[in-house]
C-alpha cells in the first residue's frame, strides 16, 4: 500500500479537467467533477426525467431583455417602426432557424426598402440587442457558476483553488510556493487601441442593467419589489436607447485616460485586493506558518494610456503626467472614501477595549477635537490617516494645502499607519472588524500605491535613431550616425554612454521631434521623483532590429537622468518589441549580444537581474500569417529561455495579445499554459486591448473571475513539472513538423496579402476599413503613414476590418493549404502523426481551438455580400475564391485533426451563443454593405455615415472579440 501523504487540503478535489466554456467569449475555467452518489439501492423502476435544460434562463433573460427593448421602440418610435423592426427580425430568425431561402430574399427586400431614418432605426434597435445579448449572457455564466458553487451536490472548486490543488498533488515544495508569491511579476497592461467601439455611457448604463438582472435572478422578490426592479429595469433600457451610441467628436488620449481609468473604479480597485485575500486565505490552509510568503505586489495592472507615443503624435509629456496625476486623483479618492467609511464602522470605545500604545500615538495626530471622539481612538486614529492622504492628494494634483496634517512620503508609509490600527485590533481579540475593509485597504494600497498604475513609455526605433542621430551632430560628437553599420553604431553608442556629459545643450536649436522626445523622459524622471521608479519603469522599443536600437534608448535616457553612467544603472527596463516574423527570428541573436555588452550587464544588475522583452503577435500575423506569427512566437520562446538560463538572467516576456485570434487573442489561461516550459516563471506580462477590456472587466465579478483566470494560470505555469505529453513539443519531429506546416501556411498567405495582384484594392474596397477609419473610437491614425499599403496599416484596424465583413481572415488563412502540402508530402502516415501530436501538444490544442472559434464565427455566405463592393467585378470573384477555397481546407484540416465534425464541438455554451446572435447580426451586415455601397457612391447624408457606424459597432458587439 502506498505511503504517500496526501496533499494539504485547499477544495473539494476535482474529478476531472473537463474545460467549460463561457458563452459570451470563449474563456475558459476549470471545473470540478460532482461528488459520487452512494451505491444505489434498489427501486422500483421509474421513468427517467429530461435533463434539466441549463440555457433556459439565458433564452428567459434575452426575451427579457429584447421585450423590454421593443417595447421602449414601439413607445418611443410608434407602432409602425417597432413594426417593421420587429418583421425584420422574425425573418432573420426564420431564415436561420430555416435555412429558409424565400426568407432570406424576403429579408434582403425589407431591408432595402427602408428609408434613411429607418435604416437609422433598425441599425440602432440591433445594435442594442447585440449589447443586450452580451449582458444576458454575461448574467447567465455568473448564474450558472454561482449556483455549481452552491449546489451541494456539485460541490466546485474556483479555478485559483483548482491551481493550488493541482500545485500540491504535484508536491511543490512550500519553499518553490513561497517563493512565487514573493518575487512574481503578472501584470494585465491596459491599451488604448481604437476597438473599444461603447461609449462610457453607454457601458455605464449597460453595467447598471447588468446589475439589476444578476438581482433579478437571486433574490426572491416580493410582488412589489419585483415591479420596482422591473420598473428600474425598463427605465434602464429606456435611457439606453435614448443615449446616442456614437461618439459625436474624435477620442483624445484624455478621453482614452479617463475611459481606461474607469475600469480601477468599476474593478480593479476592489476586486484585486480581495484575490489577494483569498490567495492568503488558501495559502495558510496550504503552507505552514513558516513558510507564508512576505507581502509583495505579485499581480499589478499598467497601462500603455498616456504614454505610448507610436505612431500617435497627440501622446507627449502632457499626456504622461495628465494619466499619472489623475490616477493618483482616481487612487486616493478611493482610500479617502474607504477610511470615511472605516471611520464610521469603528466605533471602538477605550472605556470596552484596549489599544496599543501605537494606536493611540497615532490617534493623538488626529485633527479631530471634537469631544465626542475623545473616547473613540480607532476613529481618531482613522481621521489622522485620511487627513494625510488629503493632504497628500492636494499635493499631487498641485493644489495648495492648508490643512494641518502633512502628506505620506510614500504608500509605505500609509501602509505603516493603517497596519497599526490592524495590529491593534488583532492585539485586542476585534480582529475580524478588519476583515471586511481594513486589510482589503491595505492591499490596495500596497498594489496601487499612489500612482494607480505603472504606465510604460513605448517609441518606434527609427525615432529613436533620428533624436540620436541629430544629438550626436549638434554636440560635434558625430555627423553621420544614420550611415554606420550596426558594428560601428554598437561601438559609438557605447563609448557615449560611459561619458558623464550630456549631448543636450539649452543653447542649440533642435527639431521638434528630438524636443518632444527629451521632454516625455524628462516628465517620465520627474514623475519617478513624485511617485517613485514604479510609476514609468519600462521602456519598450517598437520595431526593434538590433542591439543599436537598444543602446539609443539608454542614449535617451542618460539625456533625461534615467541612465547614470558613472554607476551603469537606468532606472527604467529598455525592453525591445520584436514584430515581425524576420524580428522574432533575430531575437535570440540579438539578445544574445545585448547580454553581452559590458553595459547592459550593468543595467541588467542594477534591475534585479531581470530584462524583459516584447513580443508582437498582431504585427507578425499581418506580417506573415496567424501559424507562422504563433509558430515564431513559441520558437522565439524556447531559444530565449535556453539563452538566458545560459547567462543566468530571468527573463520576464510581455505579451502583446488582442482581443481577436487574428492579433494574438483567445482564451488567456489556455494561452498562459500553452507558453513553452521556462517561459512564466512567475514573470509575465500581456496587453488587455479593445473591446476586451470592457468584456473582462467593465463587470466587477466578470472581472474578478478573469483575473483569477490569469493568476492561475501563471501559477500552474510556474510551478508545476511540464506534462509528460508536453514534451512532445521539444522532440526533433514535432518541430520539423511545425517548421514545414509554418513555411507553407506563410507562403499562401504571403502569396494571396502581399503578392496578388490587386489585392490591396480588394481589401480597401471590400471591407469597411474606409469608414473604421473615420470612427472617434480612438486618437491614433489607422495606418503609421498614409501610403495606402497594407504594409504601413496597423493591425488593429486590418483585423478589425476582416471580422466586421465575417471573413476573420488573420484568423485561419494559410493553414488549409498548409495542411494540404504536409498531406501530399507524407500521406496518411504523416496526417496520423499529426493527430497523435494534438493529442499531445499543448501549443497545438491551443492554436486549433483558436482557429475553431474563429471559423464559427465567419460566414461566407455574408462575405460574399462584401465581394460586391469591389468594382472590378473579376478581380473580387478571383480574390473571394481563393479566400473561399483556403477557408474549405482551413475546416477540414481542423476536422481531421480534431475527430469533430462541426465547430465548437467541445465548446457547446460559445456554439450556442454565436447560433442565437446570427439572427441579429445578419440585418446589420446586409445594411452595412448597402450602406457602404452608397456611401461611395457620393450620396451626401450625414444618416448613412450614421447609420454605418451603428452597424459597425452592433457587428463588433455581436462577435465580441472582433479586434
Amino acid at each position: 500500500m502506498s505511503t504517500r501523504k496526501k496533499p494539504a487540503t485547499i477544495a473539494k478535489k476535482p474529478a476531472n479537467t473537463a474545460k467549460r466554456a463561457t458563452a459570451a467569449t470563449g474563456k475558459k475555467t476549470i471545473p470540478t467533477a460532482s461528488r459520487k452518489t452512494a451505491a444505489a439501492k434498489k427501486t422500483v423502476p421509474m421513468k427517467k426525467s429530461a435533463a434539466p435544460d441549463r440555457d433556459s434562463p439565458l433564452r428567459d433573460d434575452i426575451r427579457l431583455l429584447g421585450r423590454l427593448l421593443g417595447d421602449t421602440i414601439k413607445a418611443q418610435e410608434g407602432a409602425p417602426v417597432f413594426d417593421v423592426i420587429e418583421a425584420i427580425r422574425q425573418l432573420a430568425v426564420r431564415f436561420r432557424r430555416d435555412d429558409d431561402a424565400e426568407a432570406r430574399k424576403q429579408l434582403e427586400q425589407a431591408l432595402n426598402r427602408l428609408s434613411r431614418d429607418q435604416t437609422l432605426l433598425v441599425g440602432r434597435a440591433f445594435s442594442y440587442f447585440s449589447h443586450l445579448a452580451n449582458i444576458a449572457e454575461d448574467v447567465h455564466v455568473s448564474r450558472t457558476l454561482r449556483n455549481e458553487q452552491m449546489a451541494g451536490a456539485a460541490a466546485k472548486a474556483s479555478t485559483l483553488e483548482y491551481a493550488l490543488l493541482r500545485i500540491a498533488d504535484a508536491r511543490v515544495p512550500p519553499a518553490a510556493i513561497r517563493g512565487f508569491f514573493e518575487t512574481a511579476n503578472l501584470t494585465a497592461v491596459l491599451t488604448a487601441h481604437p476597438t473599444e467601439v461603447q461609449r462610457k455611457s453607454i457601458l455605464d448604463t449597460e453595467l447598471d442593467i447588468n446589475g439589476l438582472m444578476i438581482q433579478r435572478s437571486r433574490a426572491p422578490l416580493t410582488p412589489s419589489e419585483q415591479m420596482q426592479l422591473d420598473e428600474t429595469l425598463r427605465a434602464k433600457v429606456l435611457t439606453l436607447w435614448q443615449t446616442a451610441m456614437l461618439r459625436v467628436t474624435k477620442l483624445r488620449v484624455a478621453d482614452e485616460i479617463e475611459n481606461g481609468q474607469s475600469f480601477f473604479r468599476y474593478t480593479f480597485l476592489n476586486e484585486l485586493p480581495k484575490l489577494y485575500e483569498a490567495v492568503d486565505d488558501a495559502l495558510a490552509r496550504l503552507l505552514p506558518p513558516s513558510q507564508q510568503p512576505k507581502t509583495h505586489p505579485y499581480f499589478r495592472i499598467g497601462s500603455w494610456i498616456g504614454g505610448d507615443r507610436d505612431g500617435n503624435p497627440f501622446v507627449n509629456a502632457t499626456t504622461l503626467e495628465a494619466a499619472l496625476t489623475s490616477g493618483a486623483g482616481v487612487a486616493t479618492t478611493h482610500y479617502l472614501e474607504e477610511l470615511r467609511k472605516l471611520s464610521a464602522e469603528l466605533s471602538l470605545s477605550n472605556f470596552l477595549i484596549k489599544t496599543t500604545p501605537a494606536l493611540e500615538a497615532l490617534a493623538a495626530t488626529s485633527p479631530d477635537a471634537s469631544e465626542h471622539r475623545q473616547a473613540e481612538p480607532y476613529r481618531r486614529a482613522v481621521t489622522a490617516t485620511h487627513s494625510r492622504v488629503a493632504a497628500t492628494a492636494a499635493l499631487i494634483s498641485g493644489n495648495p494645502h492648508t490643512g494641518p496634517s502633512a502628506p505620506y512620503a510614500s504608500p509605505a508609509d500609509l501602509v505603516a499607519d493603517l497596519e497599526i490600527i490592524l495590529a491593534s485590533l488583532q492585539g485586542s481579540g476585534v480582529g475580524l472588524l478588519a476583515k471586511p475593509r481594513l486589510k482589503p485597504l491595505i492591499r490596495a494600497v500596497q498594489i496601487f500605491g499612489f500612482h494607480l498604475h505603472p504606465i510604460d513609455l513605448r517609441q518606434n526605433s527609427d525615432v529613436h535613431e533620428r533624436v540620436v542621430t541629430e544629438l550626436l551632430e549638434r554636440a560635434g560628437a558625430f555627423t553621420d550616425y544614420k550611415s554606420l553599420d550596426e558594428d560601428a553604431k554598437v561601438a559609438l553608442l557605447t563609448e557615449e554612454l560611459s561619458k558623464v556629459r550630456l549631448l543636450h545643450s539649452p543653447y542649440s536649436e533642435y527639431s521638434e521631434e528630438l524636443v518632444n522626445e527629451l521632454a516625455i523622459a524628462r516628465k517620465a524622471a520627474a514623475m519617478q521623483r513624485l511617485f517613485g521608479r514604479e510609476c514609468c519603469p519600462n521602456y519598450i522599443i517598437s520595431h526593434c532590429e538590433s542591439v543599436s536600437d537598444m543602446l539609443e534608448v539608454l542614449m535617451i535616457l542618460k539625456e533625461a537622468g534615467l541612465y547614470l553612467p558613472q554607476l551603469g544603472v537606468a532606472s527604467m527596463y529598455v525592453i525591445p518589441l520584436f514584430e515581425s516574423i524576420a524580428d522574432l527570428q533575430a531575437a535570440p541573436r540579438i539578445m544574445s549580444r545585448w547580454l553581452n555588452l559590458p553595459v547592459a550587464k550593468c543595467v541588467i544588475n542594477g534591475l534585479e537581474q531581470i530584462q524583459e522583452i516584447m513580443l508582437g503577435y498582431s504585427d507578425s500575423n499581418k506580417d506573415g500569417g496567424f501559424f507562422t506569427s504563433t509558430w515564431s512566437l513559441y520558437q522565439a520562446e524556447v531559444d530565449l529561455v535556453r539563452l538566458f538560463a545560459e547567462h543566468k538572467v530571468t527573463l520576464r516576456l510581455f505579451h502583446g495579445r488582442g482581443g481577436s485570434v487574428g492579433r494574438g487573442g483567445g482564451p488567456s489561461y489556455d494561452a498562459i499554459l500553452a507558453q513553452p516550459s521556462g517561459s512564466v516563471g512567475g514573470q509575465i506580462r500581456l496587453t488587455e486591448q479593445g473591446e476586451i477590456i470592457a468584456s473582462k472587466y467593465a463587470n466587477p465579478e466578470n472581472g474578478r473571475r478573469n483575473l483569477e483566470t490569469l493568476l492561475s494560470a501563471t501559477l500552474e505555469a510556474s510551478l508545476l513539472p511540464p506534462n509528460d505529453d508536453a514534451a512532445v513539443q521539444s522532440s526533433p519531429e514535432f518541430m520539423s513538423a511545425m517548421e514545414e506546416i509554418s513555411a507553407s501556411a506563410h507562403r499562401a498567405y504571403r502569396d494571396l496579402v502581399y503578392e496578388t495582384p490587386g489585392f490591396t484594392d480588394y481589401f480597401f474596397q471590400s471591407t469597411p476599413i474606409q469608414e473604421i477609419a473615420e470612427l472617434n473610437i480612438g486618437s491614433r491614425p489607422t495606418s503609421r503613414k498614409a501610403t495606402g499599403r497594407i504594409e504601413d496599416l496597423r493591425a488593429i484596424p486590418w483585423v478589425f476590418s476582416w471580422a466586421q465583413c465575417r471573413i476573420m481572415l488573420p484568423g485561419w488563412y494559410g493553414f488549409g493549404s498548409a495542411m494540404q502540402a504536409y498531406g501530399e508530402q507524407h500521406g496518411k502516415p504523416g496526417i496520423a502523426r499529426l493527430k497523435k501530436f494534438y493529442g499531445q501538444s499543448p501549443f497545438l490544442q491551443t492554436l486549433l481551438a483558436n482557429v475553431d472559434m474563429v471559423l464559427a464565427k465567419s460566414d461566407l455566405a455574408m462575405a460574399s455580400r462584401y465581394m460586391g463592393l469591389v468594382k472590378d467585378k473579376k478581380l473580387a470573384k478571383t480574390i473571394f475564391g481563393r479566400i473561399k477555397n483556403e477557408w474549405e481546407l482551413t475546416a477540414q484540416a481542423l476536422f481531421t485533426l480534431t475527430g469533430n465534425k462541426e465547430f465548437l464541438a467541445g465548446n457547446p455554451l460559445l456554439a450556442r451563443s454565436i447560433k442565437n446572435r446570427l439572427p441579429y447580426l445578419d440585418p446589420l451586415n446586409h445594411l452595412q454593405v448597402e450602406l457602404i455601397r452608397r456611401h461611395r457612391e457620393g450620396v451626401n447624408d450625414d444618416r448613412i455615415k450614421r447609420s454605418i457606424h451603428l452597424t459597425i459597432n452592433g457587428v463588433a458587439a455581436g462577435l465580441r472579440n472582433s479586434g
